[in-house]
């Protein structure tokens, strides 16, 4: 179960703040470190988004 949790919150953060996530993750790896681009924050919503159904679809599996 907490493991769910887990995928619930980190699928929240990169749904909502996925400037956050880059600025912990990547923004040591550019050479301006200024922003991401489109195509990260897009894919980062979408891998959050994809984490949060899961988590969200293993606690109702588990209720079950």
């Amino acid at each position: 179960m907490f493991i769910y949790i887990v995928l619930i919150a980190v699928g929240l953060v990169m749904l909502l703040a996925p400037g956050a996530v880059w600025t912990v993750k990547e923004s040591w790896k550019s050479n301006d470190g200024t922003e991401p681009s489109d195509l990260y924050l897009l894919s980062t919503r979408l891998g959050g988004g994809i984490f949060l159904l899961v988590g969200v679809a293993c606690i109702v599996v588990s209720r079950l």
